[in-house]
């Protein structure tokens, strides 16, 4: 086989295979459409008054209109060293949770990072129901027992505890305790029955939200961003799209629920009575999210208690570690994520010394260069000795033309003779694709590299490179020259490489540098910057062995 036709195949097979990764990996197949069930809030008889019932139980619809209590509560302000928020007592959900440590855009004045991107009581996350749907459900209205709270010590800890009367005559209590130096916070709710009736239903704790902004990522349209639910041992991510067409349903073990965007995650980890279910539908880009559990019976003068812990903060590994349940499995590297973690282990271990993302970026790709050394140094070789076989080839397919098999047999003779594997070009570069795969996908997921500064023009690692030149460009806004100078870089390593490709399948190689340049101009300038330092690394390898390697 000739080298150059297995290269060729070997390079257009990754471009393809970075289109799907990039264009078209989706979730996996998810249970069809689940009927919706109108349930409330009813009476037990007599044989259900101690125990529950396995009903089921509807996907969310999304209310088409709000209805508004009679009164209006107050707002509760909650500030930490980490987050700014806002509890309504309307309704008892979030109205505000802003990340301090990250700001909406690159721009200085662009404020803290938003989380909630809905307004009425019912859509606000955190919104809870008893034996009725959220968006059937009465929207009470709470008192809470403090006006704010602000914890700046380390260490410290409080709590907000809101109480509202429904019309039910149920009473719910919700008391949520914050830490200083945490993104994480618990949330009990309590449903008593005062009455003297025994009633039944299923909890409804909620989670409705919006993609968290357009700014978050430069290449968030192409990222995944929605629902996810980590159950039964796997992690079950949904497309927005998908949910408008049916809604759907995960049951069984539940570890936590959350909506994603691809650096931001708003999680909700149910307590030590194991969620049934989670419900959840779409309306245009708005998602609902529904923990649900079985129906079960409050007895007269008693209650129950739900426990949930919430995070609502940055998909960075190591705080998702730290909680647990599996939340660190919310940063999604697909296929590549057992050699991506470490890579992304690498990456903040060597930040932690130079203190810049950038250069930490050009020494993990030396540091990956370094280790495929050997053996990319065996496939280069193994081109320039295939480039010196050329007029020997030349003259075996002129004059075994018309006999294929002769062709093939002369061929092999002639690869025997030599010493030349055909295939010894390509085979590094097989190798090597699943870790350039890896750290593509850490450069585009890695929380790190948001707004993270290298050097000049590029101020973020997680957007692409732009040099303003006080002019628009159309399409682009600025110059890529990081872009560009992976191009030529990509081009002269070409120009340099030896070939044995007849003359068509070489002016197609000498053209994939202009297919990666148009590839590369939106991507992450981190991205671009791994591509470019390890093109620099291969043109001085082939430089070493374009001198040393001498033609028999």
């Amino acid at each position: 086989m000739d080298t150059q036709r297995a290269l060729l195949a070997v390079v257009l097979s990754f471009i393809i295979l970075l289109g799907y990764q990039y264009l078209f990996v989706g979730p996996p197949e998810v249970p069809p459409e689940v009927p919706v069930v109108e349930r409330a809030v009813t009476e037990a008889g007599p044989e259900e008054s101690n125990g529950r019932s396995p009903v089921p139980v509807p996907v969310p619809a999304l209310a088409a209109e709000e209805t508004l209590p009679l009164a209006t509560g107050r707002e509760i302000p909650v500030e930490t060293p980490l987050f700014s928020a806002v509890f309504t007592e309307t309704g008892g959900g979030v109205r505000s949770f802003r990340l301090k440590e990250y700001r909406e855009s690159i721009q200085p004045d662009s404020g803290p990072k938003e989380l909630i991107k809905t307004e009425r009581p019912r859509e606000l996350p955190l919104f809870f129901s008893w034996g009725v749907e959220p968006d059937r459900a009465e929207i009470p209205v709470f008192t809470a027992d403090v006006d704010g709270l602000r914890l700046t010590a380390p260490g410290g800890a409080a709590s907000m505890r809101m109480t509202a009367n429904l019309a039910s005559g149920l009473v719910i209590t919700r008391t949520m305790t914050m830490e200083a130096d945490s993104y994480l916070y618990r949330l009990r709710i309590e449903v008593n029955n005062p009455t003297d009736t025994p009633l039944q239903g299923a909890p409804y704790l909620s989670l409705t939200n919006s993609p968290f902004g357009d700014s978050e990522s430069p290449a968030s349209g192409f990222l995944f961003s929605g629902p996810a639910v980590f159950a039964n041992g796997s992690l079950q991510e949904f497309k927005p799209a998908d949910l408008q067409k049916s809604g759907q349903k995960v049951e069984g073990a539940i570890q936590w629920a959350a909506y994603e965007g691809n650096y931001f995650i708003c999680a909700v980890l149910p307590g030590e009575s194991d969620t049934a279910a989670v419900l959840m539908a779409a309306e245009g880009d708005r998602v609902t999210t529904l923990l649900t559990d079985e129906t079960r019976v409050i007895p007269a003068r008693s209650s129950r208690q739900y426990e949930y812990t919430v995070f609502f903060g940055p998909k960075k590994i190591s705080l998702l570690k730290e909680i647990g349940s599996n939340l660190d499995q919310a940063v999604n590297f697909g296929w590549f994520d057992v050699v991506a973690k470490p890579t992304h282990s690498l990456l903040n271990f060597l930040y932690r010394f130079i203190g810049n993302y950038g250069l930490a970026i050009i020494l993990v790709t030396t540091i990956i260069k370094m280790l495929f050394w050997p053996i990319s140094h065996k496939g280069m070789k193994s081109m320039k000795n295939m480039q010196a076989l050329k007029p020997k080839i030349d003259k075996i397919r002129e004059k075994y033309k018309d006999d294929a098999t002769k062709l093939n047999q002369e061929m092999m003779n002639l690869y025997k003779t030599y010493k030349v594997n055909p295939l010894g070009g390509c085979l590094p570069m097989v190798l090597q694709i699943p870790v350039f795969f890896a750290l593509y996908k850490v450069l585009l997921q890695a929380i790190e590299l948001r707004h993270a500064p290298f050097m000049l023009w590029i101020n973020d690692l997680s957007a692409p490179d732009r040099l303003s030149i006080g002019v628009d460009i159309p399409y682009l806004g600025g110059i890529p020259v990081l872009t560009l100078l992976m191009g030529a870089s990509m081009f002269f390593q070409q120009k340099l490489t030896p070939t044995a490709a007849d003359p068509t399948q070489a002016k197609i190689m000498l053209f994939l540098p202009v297919i990666f340049t148009v590839m590369f101009v939106n991507f992450a300038s981190g991205l671009v910057l791994y591509w470019l330092v390890n093109n620099l690394l291969s043109i001085g390898q082939q430089y070493m062995i374009n001198r040393s390697v001498t033609v028999a």
